[in-house]
């Protein structure tokens, strides 16, 4: 499960160090609580929900302290020796962080995720219906970006 863990630390996150230390986090959590986990259910739902909550706990307590001086920009997104794909990859990266934080997670969970929607609603503590509204909207505007 580490890597979908990664995949989805590093949409939430944007830089490499804080994703990594994201999903070192919530499997250190997973550990100290496996306990709670209750066989038979859907672990890697358990662990997404568990590396959510962290990193929006993670937030809040981020935006209680000072902002540093020196605050340098995320690493960009770097395709294999081709520059149209390079260029590519920055748009889907920029039209992608353009969405609302709840669109963004919502289409990472159901298109890079593998979640059927009735799992991400539970991750995001939504209707179903709900869910499905964020996808579709989300898919329309970076289908709108990214023509």
């Amino acid at each position: 499960m580490l890597p979908d863990l990664r995949a989805f630390a590093r949409f939430m996150c944007r830089e490499r160090e804080a994703a990594d230390e994201l999903v070192q986090n919530t499997v250190l959590m997973a550990l100290d609580k496996q306990d709670q986990f209750t066989e038979g259910t859907n672990l890697k739902g358990w662990l997404f929900t568990i590396m959510r909550n962290r990193f929006y706990s993670d937030l809040r307590a981020q935006r209680r302290r000072p902002a540093p001086i020196d605050d340098t920009a995320a690493t960009p997104l770097a395709a294999v020796d081709n520059p149209e794909a390079t260029l590519a990859l920055k748009e889907l990266s920029a039209a992608l962080w353009d969405l609302s934080p709840q669109s963004r997670e919502a289409l990472i969970l159901i298109g890079a995720g593998g979640f059927s929607y009735e799992e991400a609603a539970a991750l995001c503590d939504c209707s179903v219906g709900t869910l499905k509204a964020r996808v579709s909207r989300a898919r329309k505007l970076l289908a709108g970006k990214i023509r």
